[in-house]
């Protein structure tokens, strides 16, 4: 029987990494049948997996006003109550225990929630905690404050009530982002593996195209989540306008499908850029547009961030996942935050102490110029922190060892029973 698989994730993020480990699986288990609930917005990065027929989205679902980060503020918080969360909390809890009774095993892909729900459907689970790590609170730069205490005292970032959801008998596999959480967990009882963070998969690292070679290469993350991403998107161009370099300077900008065109058009013009056509030099790069403002370039590619990241010798960022894959590559980054409701400063500190200071976090516009201007002119130091950010998120092939692990823990090995 090639059996079924529920797949439970709870933000953009997690989507992501849980394609990945589905793609790695179908081509282990071509004929094992995979559904998704995405339990935090609409599940669009599924899209083009379930029209290949890989998988099909299910259960109730729903884009919220915070975009799955109400934990961030309370106006989110607020908001997220007011459009319903409650109400579809409880109708996914209820998909899940229906899925529970056949037997057949869920996967939980995030944090607290969606392993909390898996433990609920009564059947067989698997784990994969994407957004915790001990580095937030075991490495600088800065201090965690109180959290660092807590977390110290406890031994784990992961909390006693999420110890005991991995250590339940029907939970066959707990997997972390890295060896340093994983160890942590084991001193607790949890049989947690490190394989691999599948965050690094699907990312080219080709060689830098000849036509790039002349000019200084910045890469701008603003984040998908909107109207947050254009006003990240606002302040890092407005901080870029400070930054003074040897040479000409090509801002690559890479997008899904928000920002769109119109509103990258105002916001663009807004900021003194006008739209050309590109140089012939640049013309076979994948831009969809291409705007000018004195003597920057800046190129929006729609569906670039995996050919276009590596060819960059700096991040300007105000998102997640994508400033984690971008120091995974050994690119520095610096990030400036914002209002939220995702990227504010408690975040984007966060994130680097996760990262070991390879995204530097910056108090003020000129702080980010005057930084930038430093990483661009000491490629030794750029180097130095690229190194910290290869170490922290680790090679690519994490996809592959997940499903590995998956198929040997949690849907019965090579037999292909489902629990």
């Amino acid at each position: 029987m090639p059996g079924r698989l529920l797949v439970l994730s709870n933000g953009h993020g997690e989507d992501l990494i849980a394609l990945r480990v589905i793609q790695a699986l179908k081509q282990r288990r071509p004929d094992i049948e995979v559904a998704v609930l995405s339990m935090v917005g609409e599940g669009a990065a599924y899209q083009g997996a379930e029209a290949q027929g890989l998988l099909r989205r299910v259960g109730p679902r729903r884009q919220l006003p915070s975009g799955g980060f109400s934990n961030q503020s309370l106006r989110g918080l607020l908001a997220d109550l007011w459009a319903g969360v409650l109400g579809l909390t409880l109708r996914q809890w209820r998909f899940v225990r229906r899925w529970g009774k056949s037997g057949d095993p869920v996967l939980a892909v995030g944090d607290l929630l969606p392993l909390l729900l898996a433990s609920a459907g009564g059947g067989p689970y698997g784990f994969i905690g994407t957004p915790k790590s001990d580095y937030t609170w075991a490495s600088g730069p800065g201090s965690a404050g109180l959290a660092a205490v807590y977390h110290r005292l406890k031994g784990s970032e992961w909390d006693p009530w999420e110890w005991a959801l991995m250590r339940c008998a029907r939970c066959r596999m707990a997997a972390m982002r890295d060896r340093l959480t994983a160890r942590g967990l084991r001193r607790h009882g949890v049989a947690a593996i490190a394989p691999g963070n599948p965050m690094m998969d699907g990312l080219d690292q080709g060689g830098l195209p000849l036509a790039l070679r002349d000019w200084r290469r910045l890469l701008l993350l603003g984040g998908s989540r909107m109207p947050e991403a254009t006003g990240n998107l606002k302040r890092l161009l407005e901080a870029l306008a400070q930054v003074h370099c040897d040479g000409p300077l090509l801002v690559l900008a890479p997008i899904g499908s928000r920002p769109a065109p119109h509103e990258w058009e105002l916001l663009l013009q807004g900021l003194g850029y006008e739209p050309i056509e590109p140089p012939e030099v640049l013309a076979e790069l994948g831009a969809a547009a291409v705007w000018a403002c004195g003597p920057r370039l800046l190129l929006i590619g729609p569906g670039c961030f995996s050919r276009w990241a590596s060819w960059a010798e700096l991040g300007l960022a105000s998102a997640g996942t994508a400033t984690e894959q971008l120091v995974g590559l050994g690119i520095p980054a610096l990030s400036l935050p914002g209002p939220g409701p995702q990227f504010k400063r408690g975040f984007a500190e966060r994130q680097s102490r996760l990262l070991g200071g390879s995204v530097r976090v910056c108090r003020s516009q000129a702080a980010l110029a005057q930084r930038a201007e430093v990483l661009l002119s000491q490629p030794d130091l750029a180097r130095q922190l690229g190194a910290i950010g290869i170490q922290r998120m680790g090679p690519a092939g994490g996809s592959a060892a997940l499903a590995r692990a998956l198929e040997e823990r949690l849907l019965g090995g090579e037999e292909g029973a489902t629990g």
